[in-house]
């Protein structure tokens, strides 16, 4: 049987109580658990892995947390708690009791350790993207959510979890960093952010080494990525897009952290509605991360070209040069 709990409205009312009590009956029974975050981690993901873990760790059960690839955890994310849950895709347990997504839109999101869902007796997806696909045999998804550890931080209180100053820790690396510093978010995310930090966590060194530190290299890779940033002022019904290409040249040595952070900077351009960046992969082909100011949907525009993500930020990928990449997304913006 197949549970699932989306919530769309105001979560004060929460629409996913159900959810919670079938995944909760799951998680209290498992004796095993993996928890899976998605490939190319951010704090979302991996703060969301590790609290759930930490959680069920408490209660006795036998925890793996893991990711795909890269092979390593991004530098910003080794002063998270439980640390020590996470294991390499390859020791992976084949079969285990309850396996659970956090953050993960799709199965494609999960890489190469998607087949570990085939061995899970049980399976529960916590996800908070719009364009979740529901692949789990209990889904606790909502959109309306800031990030999935402000859905996890409500599932622990219905759950009757302490939310402790390690577990903090995690919740709110997820919340600062899909808020982008809070720049966006209702007031309950404000509300969970006092919260969370009212345990003792240090709220600023999480969010300065989450988003505001870099090694020198990130400066030439931007000058050279920005220098060449192209306004196609037509785009999106002439509300514009501008896009940016980092390529494999540009990378160098330089983390996924400073990869990821090019979007946030070209997003900022007054005159576009949307921002994209194309992102190189040592394959050649493209990952693409869309960002929208008001009114574009960019999920939807991401879900027509094999994507998927929020309303306002998602993000897909492309095999065609990125001549071609740029004319499909411009097609498909209208």
């Amino acid at each position: 049987m197949t549970i699932t709990a989306r919530a769309d409205g105001d979560p004060c009312e929460d629409p996913c109580r159900a959810g919670f009590a079938r995944a909760i009956e799951v998680l209290d029974a498992a004796r095993t658990a993996t928890i899976l975050c998605h490939i190319q981690p951010d704090a979302d993901t991996i703060g969301s892995g590790l609290a759930l873990g930490l959680a069920l760790e408490r209660r006795g059960a036998s925890v793996q947390v893991a990711f795909s690839r890269p092979a390593h955890l991004p530098e910003s994310m080794l002063g998270f708690p439980g640390l020590h849950l996470l294991v390499p895709p390859t020791s992976v347990r084949s079969e285990v009791d309850v396996l659970i997504t956090v953050d993960v839109g799709s199965t494609g999101r999960l890489g190469a350790l998607a087949d570990r869902l085939a061995g899970a007796a049980s399976t529960v997806v916590v996800d908070h993207h719009r364009s979740n696909s529901e692949f789990g045999a209990i889904n606790v998804v909502d959109e309306s959510a800031a990030s999935t550890t402000a859905l996890l931080a409500r599932l622990f209180d219905f759950w009757g979890v302490e939310i402790d100053r390690d577990v903090a820790h995690c919740l709110y690396a997820g919340l600062v960093t899909d808020t982008g510093s809070f720049r966006w978010g209702g007031p309950s995310t404000h509300v969970l952010a006092a919260r969370l930090l009212a345990t003792g966590i240090d709220g600023d060194t999480i969010a300065r080494q989450l988003l505001d530190t870099h090694p020198f290299g990130w400066l030439p890779m931007l000058s050279s990525v920005l220098g060449s940033a192209t306004l196609v002022r037509s785009a999106a019904g002439g509300r514009g897009l501008v896009y940016a290409v980092i390529r494999r040249d540009d990378i160098g040595d330089l983390r996924s952290e400073e990869i990821e952070s090019v979007v946030d900077i070209v997003r900022t351009t007054s005159e576009a509605e949307v921002a994209a960046v194309l992102k190189e992969s040592e394959t050649g082909s493209w990952s693409i991360s869309l960002r929208a100011k008001t009114d574009v949907d960019v999920s939807a525009v991401a879900e027509s070209l094999g994507g998927g993500g929020h309303r306002l930020s998602a993000g897909y990928t492309s095999t065609d040069s990125s001549e071609q990449t740029v004319a499909a997304l411009i097609a498909a913006l209208g």
